[in-house]
């Protein structure tokens, strides 16, 4: 027997051979492009870990089978997220929630009463698994379709791509468990700046580590930049020992083994807008999202830079001036913006001074 693909659209049903319910064929039809049927637990539990698949459909006819394989996935950390569907004419209810089934339904169910309860079930995975364990934001999936709405619906928005600065030291000094407090501080920050400027239309994504997407209205853009550099600022020495704090660095070692001061921690912010860009998909605001964090990270101190630029004006590096923003004055320096950057320093963005 030649072994399918398995996809995350993929949805596997396991069958003692047996009819299965007439709603159940309609209801993945709208879900999937892609069904495979299996009898054997072994082959589903062998798909499952290959590629983990969009639902698991088991046959309550199976007997003690069923609830056997609801264990088998639940006790592995890869395939336990997999939602797992206990369809048949006599289920035990509590039997098979206690073996892990993310959802029971009888075969003699509502067929629109069924489709709706295992859509809600798909719609609270996508939910469940496209978060941060540690910080409850949305990942990267709802990242891409939140600009891919806006874009849509023609919306002037920005698209502001947050990183600490000097972090993986921090990491280093004072372990992963003080790191990741800094990663949910951070998330709260943001979560709560934008969340209380903009409230209705400003959205917050978690994209790995200590990188973070924030989308809000071109207008709020920069009040909201403002108040996340001056609350950063003022929280993030309170993360430090007080010796560190007080001297403002501590001594790390760099690959070479040799010692150099470590700053304390910056936050740097790379603003896109489609104020005078046309963008068409969300890859595109990410690659210059990105590219304006990375000049962001190259200028002292917390900052937050803006591309200014048009689509018909040059987009090199090489283009670009040479240029720093420090506490609110433009100082020559090695770091090169993207031709059209702007850049502010907290104090710059306050007092509205620009380049």
């Amino acid at each position: 027997m030649t072994s399918p693909r398995i996809t995350q659209d993929t949805i596997v049903v396991v069958t003692s051979g047996g009819s299965l319910p007439v709603w159940l064929g309609a209801w993945w039809k709208d879900v999937s492009d892609a069904v495979h049927s299996c009898p054997d637990a072994d082959t589903v539990m062998e798909w499952a870990l290959r590629a983990r698949p969009r639902a698991i459909v088991i046959d309550a006819q199976l007997q003690s089978g069923a609830l056997a394989l609801c264990r088998r996935l639940k006790q592995d950390a890869w395939t336990a997220i997999v939602p797992v569907v206990v369809v048949g004419e006599q289920v035990d209810f509590g039997l098979a929630f206690d073996a892990g089934a993310d959802e029971v339904l009888l075969a003699g169910i509502a067929e629109s009463e069924a489709k709706a309860r295992l859509s809600a079930l798909l719609r609270r995975s996508d939910r469940d698994t496209d978060v941060h364990p540690s910080t409850r934001l949305p990942g990267t999936r709802e990242i891409e379709a939140q600009i891919g709405r806006r874009i849509a619906a023609n919306e002037v928005f920005a698209a502001c791509y947050a990183d600490l600065d000097h972090f993986k030291e921090f990491n280093d000094r004072y372990g992963f468990y003080h790191g990741d407090q800094v990663i949910r501080l951070l998330a709260r920050l943001l979560h709560d700046v934008v969340r209380g400027l903009c409230p209705t239309d400003g959205f917050v994504g978690h994209i790995g580590g200590d990188d973070f997407l924030y989308i809000v209205p071109i207008a709020a853009m920069p009040r909201v930049c403002d108040e996340v550099i001056r609350v950063f600022d003022e929280l993030a020495p309170l993360q430090y020992s007080e010796a560190d704090r007080r001297a403002g660095y501590f001594l790390g070692k760099d690959r070479r083994n040799q010692l150099h001061r470590v700053p304390l921690m910056t936050l740097s912010v790379g603003v896109v807008t489609n104020q005078r860009r046309r963008f068409t998909r969300a890859v595109e605001v990410s690659d210059l999202a990105t590219e304006m964090k990375s000049y962001a990270k190259t200028l002292p101190g917390s900052v937050w830079t803006v591309d200014r630029r048009r689509d018909d004006e040059p987009v090199g590096l090489s283009e670009a001036a040479s240029a720093k923003v420090t506490g609110g004055t433009v100082s020559s320096g090695s770091g090169k913006p993207p031709a059209g950057a702007t850049g502010m320093s907290a104090t710059a963005a306050r007092t509205g001074t620009d380049r």
